[in-house]
């Protein structure tokens, strides 16, 4: 019976499923996004956030904790590293599921799932970035002494016009 048993199996054996999500959040952690089914994104978030809440504390307790389940060296850099700087200020949450609809092939619900703090889209405060042009830039002094010269020829072309339509009709 499986009375209180309350995550997904996946469809796997216990140690297929350990291996799956292990590979998974060492995915997402040197990737910061990935694109799986809706099921896994699911589990791989509840497997993934409390070892990122784990890395906040960068203690050799920790890290042994973290290590016995991602079993990678590098991914333990980055998450000790760069994530947990990242994310040392946030009380959880630290990961999103996005579902982007069926699969083609089976018709499986797909998601891509990625850490918050990452993604640029996304972020509360938007990059400002220089104009980029191909044409060149005056100063604003130069735009108005220019916009001033412009002015009086202007005035002049208005009053030269009609007397060169005065000579045409001689």
């Amino acid at each position: 019976m499986r009375h209180g048993k309350k995550f997904n199996h996946l469809g796997r054996t216990a140690d297929h499923r350990h291996a799956m999500l292990a590979n998974m959040a060492i995915s997402l952690i040197m990737h910061k996004r990935i694109t799986t089914t809706l099921a896994k994104a699911k589990a791989l978030k509840k497997y993934v956030e409390p070892l990122i809440t784990r890395s906040k504390d960068d203690s050799t307790n920790s890290r042994r904790v973290v290590f016995s389940y991602l079993q990678n060296k590098e991914a333990l850099k980055e998450l000790f590293g760069v994530i947990a700087q990242k994310v040392g200020d946030r009380p959880g949450g630290y990961t999103r599921v996005i579902k982007l609809g069926s699969r083609l092939g089976d018709g499986a619900d797909m998601a891509f799932i990625e850490l918050v703090d990452f993604d640029e889209n996304m972020l509360k405060t938007p990059k400002t970035e220089a104009k980029k042009t191909r044409r060149s830039r005056k100063s604003s002094a130069a735009k108005a002494e220019a916009a001033a010269e412009e002015a009086p020829k202007a005035e002049e072309a208005v009053a030269e016009a009609p007397a060169a339509e005065e000579a045409k009709a001689e």
